[in-house]
Order: C-alpha cells, then structure tokens, then sequence
C-alpha cells in the first residue's frame, strides 16, 4: 500500500474510532472508556513480550471484572474491528479507483481485459476465442451456510457508514452537506453501540432466502450488466477484426431452499415457497426497471417506423390487456413497456397464488405469464431489433440492453436453486417403497452390486412403481414429494429454476441410479418422449470416494440408461467435490491434493467417453474448507480441468464480504472471469514435472497418517476437542437455520464442517488449516535434505503447490499458540491439555519452519507486508476478546445452571472473535 493511501486508510480508522470513543463515553460512561483503553494498553504490553505467563496475568484481571464491564469491552473491541473491517474494504476500493485512473486505457490486473491480452499474446485467435466464450460458464452458488456470525441489522448499520463515507471522499459538498455527513455517521456508530449484536432467535430457511435475495439486489442486479458492458469493450479493444457476440455466460444459483441434507426444516413446500420469493424480487425489481424504460423510450413513430413484425405484436398484447392506456398514441415502445410492465404484474399475481401440485398431467398456463426468461426476452429484444434498425443505436446499447442482459442472466426465476439430499434418505426411502410394491423385501440390506442390479432391472420398466396417493412413512413421502413438487414448479411455475440435484455422499454407482428412478417416477426422466428435466450431481466428499469416484462414473457412463439420460442433458456430467469433508476426515494436505486428482481422473474419463466433466467446487471460506483468494484457487486447478466450465460455492460471511460493496463484487466477478478464461486457455509452457506429482503422493500419504494420528487415533483428543473450543457454545449460537450435527452423536464424524473449523478458529489454533502437512514435510526432508530444492522450484513454478503453501501460511499466521494454550486451560484434565497440547506446539512449529523454507522467508508473510502488518496490528485487538471469552467460558461451565445474561455474553464473544478474524468457517 502507497503511503497516500495508507495515510487515508489510517485517516478512516481514527475516524471511526474517535465517533467509538465518543459514542461509548456518552452512552456507557467515562469509567467505560477508561476500561476499554487500560485493557487495550494492557494487550498491546502483552504483544510485546508475548508470554504465556503474561497472558494468564491479562486473562485473570479481566477475570476479576463484573459481567457488564465485560460485555461492554466485547461490544467495545467487535464494533472496532468491524469499523476496521468497514475501513480495510474501503482501502481496497479506493486503491482500486487510484490503480485505474493511473493506467488509463491500460487495464487492471486479474481483470477479463487483462486475460485476453494474455491470450492474444499467446496466439490465441478471435474465433477460438468465440469458441471458448460460447461454451463457458461461470456459476457461483450461495450457500446458507452458518458461519457469517453478524445479525443484517448490523451490516445495515455499516452499509449506511460506508454510504456516508464515499459522500464525504467523492462528493462535492457544501459545509452544511459534509456536517451532515459526519453527524449521519456517528448516529449510525451510536445505534451500534445500542443494538443487539446476536440474534435472539434461529433464522428460518425464509429468513435466509430473503438475506440472499437483499444481496442480489443490493449489488448484482447493477454489477452484473456492467461486467457484460465492459467485456465487450474490452474485446473490441483487444480483438477489434471482429464483431462480438457475447453470451451469458456468467449465472448465479442457490442451495438457500432447496439445501435439505441434514436440514429437516427444508422441506418440499419451503422449496416451493424459496422459488416464489425469488420470482416476486425479481419481477418486481424488473416492473421499476420497465418504468425506467417507459421515461427513456419516448420515440415517435413520426421519427421511426415500427416494423409490420412490432406492430404485430403490439396489437396482440392490447388485446390481452384492454385495460392499459397507451398513450401517447405515437409513441409506441412506450406502450409496449406498458405491455411488459402488465405482463409481468400478471405473472407476479400468478405466482404469488400459483400453488404447484403433481398430477402427472400438463396444466394450463395464463395467456400473458412470463413462465419463463424466453417469452420476456422475445419482447425485449423485439424492441431493440426495432429501434436498432431504425439506427438509435445509443438507445439500444444503455438501458434496454442492461435489461436484456439481466433478464438473460436471472431469467424469470433470479438464482437456480440446487436441491441436495444424502444419498442416504433415498435408500431409505426406496427400501420402504420396494418392499410395499413387492420388488424386494430388504434393499437396503443388498450389497451395492446387488442394489445396482435391482435398479438397472427398475429403470427397464415403463410401469409406475410408486402410487399417486403416498402411503408411506413422512420421510419416504417427503423424498417423493420433492420430485413431484420439482417436476409441478417446472411445468406450471418456472422451466428455468431448478435443474440440479446434488448427492451428499455419494459412494456408489447406485446412488445415483436411485435419483433416476425418484426422477422418472415424477416425470422429471421420460426416456420414451426424450426428456430429462434435471442434472444429478454427485457430491464426492471423504477420501475413498474421492478416489474411486473415476469408477464410479465410469460405471454409470457403460450403462444405457445412464447414458440416455446424459445425451437428454446435452452429453454434460457435472460432479461435486467437497472441501470441508475431506479435510476434517484425512487433514488439508491430503484432501488438497485427493481433490486435484481427482479432479484429473474425471476430466480423463470425460475426454474418452465424449462426456464434458463440469466441477463444483465445495468450498467455503476458510482454508480449512477450500477458501482463500478465488483467482488464485481458479489458476491452481489441475491443467485442463476448468475448461471454460466452472461451479463454485460463495459459503458463509464470504457472500458478505464479496458481494456487500458494488465496488467489491465487481472486483471479485472480474478477477473469477480473468481466472476461468486463463486456465481454460492454458500455457503451453507451465508443466508440472511427474516428479513432483510423485513427491506430494508421499508427502499427503504421510500427512495423512500424522492427522489421523491426532484427531482419530489419540482416545484424548475428543476430549481436548471439546473443553479447549467453544464448540458447544458455538452449537448455541443461532447464526443459521441448520443444525450444527448431522446426528445425535458427539463424535467428530458426527459434526459439520462449518463448526469444526469455527471451533478451532475461535480457540486460535486454526488447527484444520495446516495441521500434518509441516510434520510430512519436515520427515521428508530429514530423510532426503535434497527435496527441499523440488519444493522450493514447485513453489516458484506450479500454481497448485504455490496456492497451498500460501494458504497455509495465511493460516499459520493467524493462528496464535499463545492464546491457544490458554484455551488448553480450560481442560478439566491439565496433564492430558500438556500433552495434545505439546503435540500441536510441536507441529506448528515445524509447519512454520517448512513454510520459511519453501517460501525462502525468516519469517511467515515476509513477502506480503500488507497482510503481515494487517494480522500484526489486529492482535492486540483479538487478545482482549479471546481472554474475555476465555473467562466466560470457565465461568458457563461452572455453573448448573448458568444465567442468560452469561449465555449471550459468551455468544457476544464468540461473534467478536469471528469479526476480528474475517475469514471464520
């Protein structure tokens, strides 16, 4: 960071900070203040000399203070750091508007302009590059995931912040303007302080539908248009021989809804219900767009002659709706925005009324719904076919345009919404229908071969096998009625909603069948009249069936049915590959790498069988789940793997991170497009040496053994696990609507990933983002001191391993043992915390070394200062929450029956801590 812009980031966070210390002495009192600045010095004392002893001194006076004075240093330290937080993203904008006024026609880096410069540099021509366009797709998918602590109300209050900020930085105001400005700003710092941080009560599914949607409209909706505008400039500018046609490429989806693995509230009708609220924002945000249009598309038909075709069209749409004026008389694409604007509140009536029900037979549409993107396309673009022709170019290419491109991107329906359920719930069910239509008695007892027999002999048949009237248990029923509301969403409300049905834990061939069959039972497959209505994704997520999912789909790729269905979905097979599984159940090192090579075995498969592999990636937002900077996980992607085809989760407080700011989901956007268009044009001179695939084969390997040792083989570990992190606390925090195990047991296999990495990130250990990898390292090079030249070429060559490496000293630097040994503390147990404990010391500490050496540094992020000093100047910030939480933690447990003042100042904590680290689960 240039010293301008540090002295204007510096400049925001005195800014924010003073209005803190206003707002807390006014509303909490001088003796408060004084509090939150003697703790403040006190943890920056400890940063210098950072002791374990000293930390316990800190820890024991902040344990001598009453609970209110706690819970106003945790309010106090969170709402600092999320003013911190609020400054840092506005550096990154404003570094971002300095870098491009700088450059002038020059673009950004790991912008899409700066991909097809590169790209034209490597001799890739204009139709190749038409070719590549035409076949990509870009397609982030939210997730409800709980892991973004922060209530909207207080991303209301700092949306508003920041609102007033780029005021005062980018406008011209007058005196009394900019006074406005600041006094608007420390009433929203001042209603922080006095709002709840924590919600009060679990979000519904609904509740986390309408949050998504907000996101959508607060940035996409105006972003999205800009990003097609702006590319094809940048193609004009970069391949001017040509005329460009630039397809839709980039789309958007959802599990918010239709996420049902280990979520009982999700069910059929809150799939239903998911889809209509997404159809009533988007009509609704198109209904003030076509207002728009009516003001801006004044043209007289005195000036322009509408061709027979419009005219056509005009008067069949007066004719649906008599009741519309149209006037002026001579202005007709005027009338006919009146005549979008008609059919689109038709179409919203319909489907807020329209209740889809399963009857096996087609149901008869309103004349004048838009029941899908297509038929308001065909209007729109009728419109600027029209205008273009009579040669009002300008009015084509603004505000019609962006309306075409958004209806083209979010159709009639905003986000696909994926449906997912474990593999397991459908064996249940098929098991209990089986056995009532007489097809076997014990299916679920088969072996695999066996249950793949029975379906293959199932779906040869072209009778019904499960009666319209469902006799069978709630959860069989529900599992049918998921197909059948599915297949009535797509004939009687949107074609275009829901086309994907993911597989948790896929481990067999047959898992798949089973979603054929469900599927063709609801008319979703009807192989007789050529139509498959929906992708069935498997989700490979633990190691075994990582490995062994080339054989898996192999299996299904030799089977006739399988292939039909495939052939029906234009010959594309996508497939999941989950982060956060793997790397809880075998460590970061091999789960990285099961996923690359995974990720090559299908892609091979693929190219032989003529079926184009399409990989979701399962990721979330810390390392320990796959996160880190997507541009860069993009590149490091197994060479020919993305191919111009890519799906991938945005989880957590990662979607309010990324798509909170305009400035910043642009940002994002533009670097996943720079990413996906390099590697699916590779080059040609980056190989990776057979050598070094042979290398990290061993180093995962023994990776692997040193974290199953800890977390599965070690009887104290669980122990450890559970009295040195707030995991049970973490379970009470109610930060989303599903629950935070898939069962009732406490075992680690039990538990989601999402609270597991939370847990140890709370706890400072950060354990699941790095643990085994430095210990593999470390063994490898005792034994052959050699391979440290290899490591250090494939971090310097292979963007794979150079991901990896910084990624885990991104982590590592988080991490602070210091602090985690004061959660050892917490341990009923001292002498079993001194030896899991001792046990993690020991191999952060060679994790740490190995990292240096690979890297060539003295010290973790030696080579990215910013991040460095970032981390260091947020640590004695962190301290005094992670000491507070520690002292509520003792005092929670101690006690039978705790009071709720206590219980909502540990979750108070928690969300502290989580504000402070950013990047939580």
């Amino acid at each position: 960071m240039r010293p301008k812009e540090q002295e204007a980031l510096s400049g925001d966070i005195r800014r924010l900070g003073d209005l803190l210390g206003q707002a807390l002495r006014r509303v909490a009192g001088e003796g408060a203040f004084e509090l939150v600045e003697e703790i403040r010095a006190s943890a920056k004392s400890l940063r210098a000399n950072p002791t374990v002893q000293q930390a316990r001194q800190l820890r024991d006076r902040l344990g001598e203070l009453p609970l209110a004075d706690l819970r106003t240093l945790i309010r106090a330290f969170t709402i600092y750091f999320d003013l911190i937080n609020l400054a840092e993203q506005r550096a990154r904008v404003r570094a971002l508007r300095i870098r491009a006024a700088e450059l002038g026609d020059a673009p950004l880096s790991e912008t899409p302009e700066a991909a097809l410069r590169q790209l034209r540099d490597r001799g890739l021509t204009s139709n190749d590059l038409q070719e590549e366009l035409d076949r990509a797709l870009i397609y982030p998918v939210f997730t409800a995931h709980p892991s973004e602590a922060r209530r909207r109300t207080i991303r209301d209050r700092l949306n508003a912040i920041d609102q007033q900020m780029d005021r005062l930085e980018y406008g011209q105001l007058l005196p009394a303007e900019h006074e406005q400005a600041e006094a608007s700003i420390a009433e929203e710092v001042e209603t922080y302080w006095l709002s709840d941080s924590i919600r009060d009560t679990r979000p519904r599914v609904q509740d986390e539908v309408i949050h998504g949607l907000e996101m959508v409209e607060g940035s996409l909706f105006d972003v999205v248009p800009r990003l097609y505008r702006q590319l094809g400039q940048a193609l004009s500018r970069v391949y001017p021989d040509r005329t460009w046609k630039v397809p839709s490429f980039l789309r958007f989806g959802s599990w918010i809804g239709g996420d049902r693995d280990g979520h009982p509230s999700v069910t059929h009708r809150v799939t239903a219900e998911a889809v209509m609220l997404q159809q009533v924002a988007v009509l609704q945000h198109y209904q003030v767009q076509m207002e728009q249009l009516w003001r801006k598309l004044s043209h007289s038909d005195h000036f322009i002659v509408p061709s027979p075709e419009f005219r056509e069209s005009l008067a069949h749409d007066a004719a649906m709706f008599p009741d519309v004026a149209l006037s002026p008389e001579h202005e007709p694409y005027r009338a006919k925005c009146k005549l979008i604007s008609a059919k689109l509140q038709r179409t919203l009536d319909y489907v807020r009324s329209c209740t889809p029900s399963w009857s096996g037979e087609t149901v008869p549409v309103p004349e004048g719904v838009y029941l899908g993107g297509t038929q308001l396309l065909f209007d729109l673009r009728l419109m600027a076919s029209d205008l273009s022709h009579a040669g009002a170019e300008a009015a084509v290419a603004g505000s019609l345009q962006d309306m075409i491109r958004l209806v083209d991107v979010f159709g009639v329906h905003l986000l696909k919404i994926d449906l997912r359920q474990h593999s397991g719930r459908h064996l249940a069910a098929l098991d209990e229908i089986f056995r009532w239509a007489g097809v076997c008695q014990s299916y679920a007892q088969m072996t695999d071969e066996a249950r793949y027999a029975c379906l293959v002999g199932e779906l040869q048949h072209t009778r019904p096998l499960i009666p319209a009237h469902l006799p069978f248990s709630p959860e069989t029923n529900e599992v049918v009625q998921t197909f059948r509301t599915t297949s009535a969403i797509l004939d009687q409300q949107c074609p275009d909603v829901l086309e994907k049905y993911i597989i948790s834990s896929t481990t067999t061939p047959a898992h798949l069948l089973e979603v054929l069959l469900f599927a063709r039972e609801a008319r979703l497959f009807r192989p007789n009249e050529g139509v498959s209505r929906i992708d069935i994704v498997p989700l490979f997520e633990a190691l075994e069936p990582l490995r062994s999912g080339q054989a898996i789909m192999q299996r299904l790729f030799a089977l006739p049915v399988y292939r039909q269905h495939l052939a029906l979905r234009g010959n594309i097979q996508e497939v999941m590959i989950g982060y956060s599984d793997s790397n809880k159940e075998s460590g970061f090192l091999q789960s990285t790498w099961a996923l690359y090579r995974t990720q090559e075995q299908l892609v091979e498969l693929g190219r032989r069988e003529g079926i184009t592999m399409q990989m979701f990636h399962g990721r979330g937002g810390a390392v320990g789940r796959g996160g880190g900077p997507s541009n860069r996980a993009i590149l490091a992607q197994p060479r020919g793997t993305v191919n111009g085809r890519l799906r991938i989760t945005e989880q957590g407080e990662v979607i309010a991170d990324r798509y909170g700011n305009r400035a910043i989901t642009g940002r994002h956007l533009d670097q996943v497009v720079n990413a996906v268009l390099l590697t699916s044009v590779p080059d040609e001179g980056v190989k990776v040496d057979p050598a070094w695939t042979a290398l990290l084969d061993r180093l995962a390997d023994s990776s692997y053994r040193h974290y199953r040792s800890l977390v599965y083989e070690n009887p104290e570990f669980l122990t450890y696990f559970e009295q040195a992190t707030p995991i049970k606390e973490i379970a009470r925090l109610k930060i989303g609507s599903r629950p935070s195990r898939r069962g009732t047991s406490s075992s680690i296999d039990e538990l989601r990933a999402i609270p597991w990495v939370f847990s140890w990130m709370q706890s400072r250990h950060t354990l699941p983002g790095w643990y085994g990898l430095g210990s593999a390292v470390f063994e490898e090079l005792e034994s052959r001191p050699e391979r440290l030249a290899t490591l250090k070429e494939m971090y310097e060559k292979w963007p794979f391993w150079r991901t990896l490496i910084d990624n885990v000293q991104m982590i590592l630097a988080k991490a602070d043992l210091t602090i985690a040994r004061l959660y050892a503390d917490l341990l009923e147990d001292q002498s079993l915390a001194a030896r899991v404990f001792g046990q993690i010391e020991l191999k952060y500490q060679r994790s740490v070394d190995v990292i240096c050496k690979i890297t060539g540094q003295s010290a973790l992020l030696e080579r990215v200062p910013i991040l460095q000093k970032s981390i260091q100047s947020r640590n004695p910030y962190v301290d005094p929450l992670s000491l507070i939480q520690l002292v509520l933690l003792r005092r929670l447990r101690a006690s039978a029956e705790p009071e709720e003042e206590l219980q909502t100042a540990v979750l108070e904590s928690i969300n502290g801590v989580a504000s402070a680290l950013k990047n939580t689960g």
